[in-house]
């Protein structure tokens, strides 16, 4: 394992009494040294990926039958020049759909003109039919919750712009005073022991105090999170919950015809690929290279299937990519997204049953909001509508580094009915885009891709392994903790064994041990 992977990525280090990393560079060393691989095709359903990372170019998925640039469907599977995937949220004149509305703000859109004027005035509810009256309560909940939260994020959002001004003001003004390029705690701690300027001794130590607070070295880096954080503020408040923005046009489809899969364009990184990028790191980074990181899976190939904007993923781009990677080769799917509302959850639901019917497994991660899934609703969901488990998912909570209190993520859901197991989400270093670089980021976005790596190790190892065994193998495999954990939503404590069906995080060693003793408990019969 290269040095710079072993400082950064702490989920590939070996488990210990206290730290639960999955044991990858071990199993490699121990275990897979000897035996020859078979890659493996991966799908990342997501929001793009870079294809021209350093760490990534070598791993992306080819398809074989296409030529690139020629302008024609040389494979005829219906989407023209489709060389690593495809991208359900483009339209076919090369723009991409970047920001979207929330799925509970199209829910509102599409029930305002029957039921607006009624909510909130002298109504007699008991004169609608049934349906209605169950259609007019959702109206009154989804429009509540869209002016709520437009309003929290607008604030937010004015708020913290507020503050970013004021900080950066001061830190451009510190810089030229001291005539230095960078501010880190030494250079303020010196400066605040030394200037006698109030004008400019007081700035100083109030950078100095926020950088403590943050935990973090350089005022850049403060920098760098308001700037983030003013740009999420932004998309929530100017277009999730707004009711009058609407970027489907940009595609050219109809959104109402759920069947309808001739559409998009091949343009799989679109123009906010951090997230997908990040995943698709974690599941496959080049381990050859000796270049940033290492993914979990050395023998992948890794497709990329757009369809998750900045905002909630709609039903039919999530049908229609998990049924393209189905239809061109992948053997695992990747879906780190989710959303509380699903109206058209019946089309995904149908491409879930066609990817079991063909043998593929999916991976999705069980959200970030630190509630029970169990009762709180969660979609893709873990059950079809009529309740029955849906046997080729997998859902996955987020783990910390740590075997303490806080070895659950604290944004983790979970669920002892719901989410199967438990992986690294939270300081996960991994590929983002534009110049080869590298960052930590958080979530169960990148605990899922995680067991998707672990899935494609087992897959490219082990090719006669079927969807159920691989499944099997990882849930039997991983690793029990009964720590006692803070309970994410409120200040209980619970089993860390409670939280998911096997109370278990993932293991590789473990899993691909498992393997090993079937294959030769096979082999002597």
């Amino acid at each position: 394992m290269a040095a710079s992977a072993q400082n950064t990525q702490w989920y590939l280090r070996d488990k210990t009494d206290s730290t639960a990393g999955i044991s990858v560079e071990r199993t490699y060393r121990e275990l897979l040294k000897n035996r020859k691989s078979t890659p493996v095709v991966v799908a990342v359903i997501d929001g793009g990926i870079d294809t021209t990372h350093e760490d990534l170019k070598r791993v992306l998925w080819v398809n074989p039958k296409e030529i690139a640039g020629n302008g024609k469907d040389d494979d005829k599977n219906g989407y023209v020049d489709d060389i690593h995937g495809w991208n359900f949220i483009g339209g076919k004149d090369g723009r991409n759909v970047s920001y979207e509305t929330a799925e509970v703000t199209r829910l509102y859109v599409k029930l305002k003109p029957k039921y607006e004027g009624k909510a909130g005035v002298a109504f007699d509810r008991a004169s609608l039919k049934p349906a209605e009256q169950k259609e007019y309560d959702l109206f009154v909940k989804t429009k509540a919750e869209v002016e709520k939260n437009q309003k929290q994020y607008q604030a937010q959002y004015q708020g913290i712009s507020g503050f970013y001004t004021q900080y950066k003001t001061a830190v451009d003004g510190l810089k030229q005073a001291l005539k230095v390029s960078k501010l880190d705690t030494l250079t303020l701690r010196k400066a605040a022991d030394t200037l006698t300027d109030a004008a400019l001794k007081r700035p100083a130590m109030g950078i100095l105090r926020v950088l403590r607070q943050q935990g973090v070295a350089d005022a850049e880096d403060v920098t760098k999170e308001l700037e983030k954080g003013i740009e999420q503020l932004k998309s929530r408040a100017e277009y999730n919950y707004n009711p009058d923005f609407d970027s489907r046009a940009i595609v050219g489809d109809n959104p109402n015809d759920l069947k309808q899969r001739d559409y998009g364009n091949a343009d799989i990184m679109g123009p906010r690929a951090d997230h997908g990028t990040h995943v698709a790191g974690i599941i496959g980074g080049d381990r050859t290279n000796n270049l940033g990181i290492m993914g979990v899976a050395d023998a992948v190939r890794i497709m990329g299937v757009r369809a998750v904007p900045d905002g909630d993923e709609r039903d039919k781009d999530v049908a229609n990519a998990i049924r393209y990677a189905v239809d061109n080769g992948a053997q695992i799917i990747n879906m780190s997204f989710g959303k509380d509302y699903s109206p058209e959850r019946e089309v995904v639901e149908e491409a879930e049953r066609y990817a079991l019917s063909k043998g593929v497994l999916l991976i999705h991660a069980a959200g970030n909001d630190g509630k029970d899934i169990d009762t709180a609703a969660n979609y893709p969901a873990p059950r079809f509508i009529d309740g029955k488990a849906i046997p080729n998912v997998i859902t996955v909570g987020a783990s910390a580094e740590r075997n303490t209190s806080e070895l659950i993520a604290s944004f983790s859901n979970y669920g002892k009915q719901t989410v199967d197991v438990f992986a690294p989400g939270k300081d996960i270093y991994s590929t983002v885009p534009q110049g080869n670089k590298y960052e930590n980021n958080s979530g169960t976005s990148m605990a899922s891709p995680v067991v998707a790596g672990v899935a494609a190790v087992l897959k490219s190892y082990f090719p006669k392994l079927t969807y159920a065994d691989i499944k099997r193998i990882i849930l039997q495999s991983a690793t029990p903790y009964s720590t006692k954990v803070g309970r994410p939503e409120s200040e209980d404590t619970v089993a860390f064994s409670d939280l998911s069906k096997t109370g278990a995080v993932v293991n590789l060693y473990e899993a691909v041990k498992l393997a090993l003793a079937e294959e030769a408990g096979m082999k002597g019969k």
